[in-house]
């Protein structure tokens, strides 16, 4: 495994973008390594920093570092759909501000034994809970082809998804498809020399898509946006980070509904619809030149925040 450092996207950008009280309570559902909730947690002297995240690993590195600074902290081990039961168990109702952090982590990408990288040759795994079944490996082997298109145009936006998922289809039935190299080989000689020679790696975008749909993020995420918005406080924010862009088009389209008021026809002078929520990036905040220089894996991020009124 490596020990590469987490780097948090959009850091200043978060910590200002949440409007964080001293006494405010703050709520990180996709705690990883505590690097946006460290900075959280230093400025929330007489509030409270819940943390959430469904890797074992990720909460107790969290813990010693958090601890560090103050014991104003809850961490609690869940998938944070489950954002209902988790504040209720604590007997908390609203809170005043929520981060999500999507995608996988660098610690998680990083770590070999956990196959999300095309980088390591590794068993096909993905799982960010590892008390999960499914696995990348499941998918490959036993989903039928069309589901293997569908997955792939869908979360992997990739120009390929027939004749890879063919080519999986193929060699399955000779062998099973077990690891990440494995997988990388049956994407590379499914793809023509002009695509191999362009930047970026030609397994990315395969990759991405087995991650979302083993960890079903794209459900996940539309059911935790509408909770996690019922549970802010007055003037309360909700900020999220994505990665993709179908992520981002969920989280877009969402905070426009909730935001906009669409005129009448004939604008007349009559009472608007009354809305809830304020949008406070007009558009999405992106990493910086420099940033991206810093971290590349920032490169794809985009931050987009809502407040309630």
């Amino acid at each position: 495994m490596m020990n590469n450092e987490h780097i948090p996207v959009l850091l200043n950008e978060v910590i200002d973008g949440l409007n964080i009280k001293k006494d405010g309570t703050y709520l990180d559902l996709t705690l990883g390594r505590a690097g946006h909730s460290s900075e959280i947690l230093k400025r929330i002297d007489k509030g409270l920093l819940i943390g959430v995240d469904q890797d074992d690993e990720a909460i107790e590195k969290s813990r010693v570092r958090l601890s560090e600074i103050r014991d104003n902290f809850i961490l609690v081990r869940d998938n944070f759909v489950n954002i209902d039961s988790i504040l209720s168990n604590l007997k908390i109702d609203k809170v005043d501000g929520i981060l999500m952090d999507l995608g996988v982590s660098s610690p998680q990408f990083d770590d070999q034994s956990r196959g999300f990288s095309y980088r390591y040759d590794s068993e096909l795994d993905m799982r960010m809970d590892k008390r999960k079944e499914l696995t990348a490996k499941k998918v490959v082997n036993e989903y039928p082809l069309e589901e293997l298109v569908r997955i792939f145009n869908e979360y992997g936006e990739e120009k390929y998804s027939y004749s890879i998922a063919k080519r999986i289809v193929s060699e399955r039935e000779i062998h099973p498809i077990n690891t990440t190299f494995e997988l990388v080989d049956i994407i590379k000689r499914s793809k023509p020399m002009k695509e191999l020679n362009k930047v970026g790696h030609p397994a990315k975008q395969i990759f991405q898509a087995l991650r979302i749909e083993v960890n079903d993020e794209i459900n996940v995420l539309k059911k935790t946006l509408i909770k996690a918005l019922n549970h802010l406080n007055h003037n309360g924010r909700l900020a999220v980070i994505t990665f993709h862009s179908g992520e981002d088009k969920i989280v877009k389209k969402l905070f426009k509904d909730l935001t906009v008021v669409e005129g009448n026809r004939y604008d007349l002078p009559i009472e608007s619809k009354k809305v809830d929520y304020l949008l406070i990036t007009k558009k999405g905040i992106k990493p910086s030149e420099e940033e991206i220089k810093n971290n590349h894996r920032s490169t794809s991020s985009v931050l987009r925040i809502i407040e309630k009124i």
